[in-house]
């Protein structure tokens, strides 16, 4: 019998999606779910995006350039402009999502066995690209206790070898909510550039930041050129998660010209959602104003009522629509399929990610769960209440 590949076999379940057929299984038995386990924003797209899909006049779907269209490219280097980033259309090779431009940043910077070092908690799919790329994941751990601060460069440094080909950031942090400071960000340009590193920085979140903080990105920082990539999407940005258009920007030419052999194999991002992309980029500043406005009270009404919780523990997230929440418990693997299969009330229930799956380290984040406010907020506080009556049953039940 044909027996499939040792790599298929490590390849990592998903922690924010294995828990499906559970929730499935919840809903066919009446219950409805507080869906706070997956970054699927509320927030409606872009009416640019929706009229480009609605009137467009093309007659064939045909394929695009293998890096995108140049009129799409070209309004993608004026956005990056808006943010203090200088580049050229020719710096950015459009992709199908973020994802895929982290598994072309992977297969044009690394061989099998190289090593990339990772702050964890990390994306949990940067594993799963890794694990395609037969590359490993180097974890440095930060912590709850300091807000998920990026660890010392001395850490980093005890992790760095001779298979160690790049750092990986996400830049605000998907688990965490963690914005990098600028500080933080030349710090770790220092380190790339003393011992030839590149620096990936997921820029994704780039937009949602709150307490009038600043995001800084790589590109912004002189003399990293050759070493820094960019990963982008549209996805969170215009809430299109299923157009599934990302980017890779890079000055680096030999890098961008290795990333467009992948493109050509792959032959061209999806037609119809870089028209919806390009179009999104007209809309007005109000678009992320009043987003990002929704997305600092969703945040200040989960932050708050989580710490009503007893024994809960959780960081203020500076960025991004995540957090990362300690929960009194022993395993947020069984306490979250518990919450689907087990409880509810008055038929409602709430489904989070586990944050086990989001650490490559052994035993971290077992008691921890990734928590997307993704809700409005009257949904949040009821999804919030029903946590906070689930642990009370639960440790009963542990006890």
């Amino acid at each position: 019998m044909p027996i499939v590949s040792y790599k298929g076999k490590a390849m990592p379940e998903s922690p924010i999606r294995k828990l499906a057929p559970f929730a499935e299984k919840a809903v066919k038995e009446g219950k409805h779910i507080y869906h706070l386990n997956i970054g699927q924003p509320d927030i409606k797209t872009p009416i640019e995006a929706m009229d480009a899909i609605r009137n467009h006049n093309l007659d064939i779907l045909a394929y695009s350039h293998s890096a995108g269209f140049e009129s799409f490219r070209k309004k993608l280097a004026g956005y990056y402009a808006k943010h203090d980033i200088t580049i050229s259309s020719d710096d950015i090779l459009v992709t199908t999502g973020g994802s895929e431009a982290l598994i072309f940043t992977m297969g044009s910077i690394t061989d099998p066995g190289d090593e990339i070092i990772v702050p964890e908690p990390f994306y949990a799919n940067y594993y799963s690209f890794s694990t395609q790329s037969t590359v490993t994941v180097v974890p440095v751990i930060s912590k709850i206790e300091t807000g998920f601060a990026l660890p010392s460069i001395k850490e980093f440094e005890k992790l760095i070898t001779k298979k160690t080909k790049a750092i990986l950031i996400c830049n605000p942090g998907n688990p965490t909510g963690y914005l990098y400071s600028k500080e933080e960000i030349k710090q770790l340009s220092a380190l790339a550039i003393k011992y030839d590193l590149f620096l990936i920085s997921d820029e994704v979140y780039r937009e949602f930041v709150y307490d009038d903080s600043e995001h800084y990105s790589i590109l912004q920082e002189k003399g990293l050129n050759e070493h820094a990539i960019i990963v982008d999407s549209v996805s969170k940005r215009y809430s299109m998660c299923g157009a599934r258009i990302g980017c890779i920007v890079s000055k680096n030419k030999s890098v961008m010209q290795t990333a467009m052999k992948f493109a050509q194999a792959r032959l061209s991002p999806p037609t119809l959602a870089q028209i919806a992309s390009e179009a999104a980029l007209e809309a007005p500043d109000s678009y992320y104003t009043e987003t990002i406005a929704k997305y600092k009270l969703r945040r200040d009404t989960l932050v708050s009522g989580l710490r009503e919780i007893p024994g809960v523990k959780v960081a203020i997230p500076k960025g991004a629509f995540y957090c990362i929440a300690e929960l009194p418990i022993k395993d947020a693997d069984h306490f979250t399929q518990w919450l689907l299969d087990k409880f509810d009330v008055d038929k409602q229930t709430v489904m989070l990610a586990p944050a086990s799956g989001f650490y490559s380290s052994p035993e971290k984040g077992k008691n921890q769960v990734r928590i997307a406010y993704v809700l409005n907020r009257r949904d949040l506080k009821k999804a919030i209440e029903i946590l906070r009556l689930a642990l009370e049953k639960y440790k009963t039940d542990e006890d």
